[in-house]
């Protein structure tokens, strides 16, 4: 009886130092989560915590308007490996886990003044929300975020490299 006990106390602590623990943590668990595609980014954070949800880009369709328009230059933030395997055509490669160390050679091609649309690969992937806010802390204001990425891109058959 008496080891009973103490493994139920040792496991209520080891509870509640796990729930501090993630909560005053930067990459966080959150209990709540948006999962909903049809909504937006599927993420475990509650939906307007990381996400950027008035920049987003959620029709298809639109996002291929903005790009035939030609003001808008469209940033891969996936890996360099899968923005070599295809990508939108004509889009720049910045990868969210490489993005010191391409930022400045970046910055140099593209002004903060540049009209951006983040993608990564689809709702599924936060990375072109992140990318988004990166570029924002940099002096970027003019981003948008298309929210189906390369996959919704692909699927519709636009044009692709």
């Amino acid at each position: 009886m008496k080891t009973a006990k103490e493994v139920a106390i040792l496991l209520g602590i080891s509870i509640i130092i796990a729930f501090t623990t993630n909560y005053f943590s930067p990459v966080c668990i959150a209990l709540v989560g948006q999962w909903d595609t049809a909504q937006g980014v599927v993420s475990a954070k509650a939906n307007n915590v990381v996400l950027l949800d008035d920049l987003e880009i959620g029709d298809i369709s639109f996002g291929k308007k903005l790009y035939d328009g030609g003001d808008f230059v469209f940033v891969d933030a996936r890996s360099r490996k899968d923005y070599e395997a295809g990508h939108i055509k004509g889009a720049t490669s910045l990868p969210l886990g490489q993005f010191d160390g391409y930022i400045e050679a970046f910055f140099v091609q593209y002004p903060a003044e540049t009209a951006i649309i983040t993608y990564c690969s689809g709702r599924t992937c936060e990375d072109s929300h992140r990318l988004a806010q990166l570029l924002m802390h940099f002096g970027y204001t003019k981003i948008n975020i298309l929210l189906d990425g390369y996959l919704g891109w692909e699927t519709e058959g636009y044009p692709i490299e």
